[in-house]
């Protein structure tokens, strides 16, 4: 599915809707606010859409998602991409929010939302979606690692392109290692792949398990179990790994890149310097409509919190819908929204 970026040269992004998260909830709001011709911008520090569910376990089974007795994570998140593409939303990825200021436009409460690279975004209601907060990466206990981070160690595959042609060391056990050796390998844009793992059984989906055997067999990769890689050398730059395997000892590995793969740790980071009320290491809503105490900023999905709090994705979807038709009567005061079903006006795009 295709998402529209917005160049981050652009002075100020003006919308709707801010919404900041572009997981399975913020990405379902984008639909509910379309059918009030409301239109959205997402904000992820992610590199993709979708949250933890295209970055940590994408093809992880859900079961309780209404209509779908299971369907996969990823493939959730590329039905929500459909479901949403007539509303046209656009997007800032890669970026975390750092700061929400509250100015007057003549005569109207707006918000400044920025990110940490600086780019701009205004509009009169922000949805906080964040999930579980800003996702940090699980960095390995190496001790020299952060002097190559950027130089040679990367925690998130942002472009396959740029692995084409070099040497690759992947570590981890889940679908995210697994899915990366597969692609990198596959798809023949890393010259060599090698998968470290410091157990001897994967814990991804066994699809994916059997492609990365199988390819080990074919020669084609290499898997290191029962091992975990302890340092790294180079002059400015990767070169090599050193590997400490539970029987065989040291073993070096030279390299272009080390990606370690251990998933990411979430934190509400910036949200918690917001001014809104936090409680459980979450923001405190009303019920009523999923506000938080800063009128014109509402929270949805796991970011949020409230007595009888269930952390579902449907859930959210439902926090989401009602939140809108909040956001709608702020927006449109004048206006008298009669709910519409699209059983009867069907989705129209803009």
């Amino acid at each position: 599915m295709s998402w529209e970026p917005i160049a981050n040269s652009q002075k100020m992004i003006q919308t709707d809707i801010i919404i900041i998260g572009a997981g399975p909830v913020g990405l379902f709001t984008v639909f509910e606010a379309g059918l009030l011709k409301l239109r959205c911008h997402l904000i992820d520090s992610l590199p993709q859409p979708g949250g933890q569910c295209s970055e940590i376990y994408p093809k992880k089974p859900i079961y309780d998602i209404p209509g779908y007795p299971s369907i996969l994570a990823g493939e959730l998140i590329d039905n929500l991409e459909e479901q949403i593409a007539p509303f046209k939303p656009t997007y800032t990825l890669g970026e975390a929010a750092m700061t929400i200021e509250e100015i007057d436009d003549n005569g109207k409460q707006m918000f400044i939302v920025t990110t940490e690279k600086g780019t701009q975004h205004k509009a009169p209601i922000v949805m906080i979606a964040g999930g579980l907060g800003v996702f940090e990466p699980r960095k390995p206990p190496i001790e020299n690692i952060a002097q190559y981070e950027d130089k040679g160690v990367e925690y998130i595959i942002k472009d396959p392109e740029f692995y084409r042609g070099k040497r690759c060391v992947l570590a981890g056990g889940g679908d995210s290692a697994l899915d990366w050796t597969i692609f990198l390998s596959e798809k023949n844009i890393a010259k060599d792949v090698v998968l470290v793992h410091r157990r001897s059984s994967f814990r991804g989906h066994l699809d994916s398990v059997q492609k990365v055997l199988d390819l080990a067999e074919a020669g084609k990769i290499k898997i290191i179990t029962e091992a975990e890689v302890v340092d790294i050398h180079g002059d400015g730059k990767v070169e090599s790994l050193k590997i400490q395997h539970d029987h065989e000892g040291e073993i070096i590995v030279h390299t272009d890149h080390f990606i370690p793969l251990f998933g990411l740790k979430p934190s509400l980071g910036p949200i918690a310097d917001w001014g809104l009320e936090i409680e459980k290491n979450a923001i405190k809503v009303n019920t009523v409509d999923y506000s938080t105490n800063r009128p014109g900023i509402y929270a949805i999905g796991d970011v949020n919190q409230y007595e009888g709090k269930l952390k579902l994705i449907l859930c959210g979807f439902h926090e989401g819908t009602i939140a809108v038709q909040s956001a709608f009567a702020r927006i449109h005061p004048e206006k008298k929204n009669v709910l519409k079903y699209t059983t009867v006006n069907g989705v129209t795009g803009f």
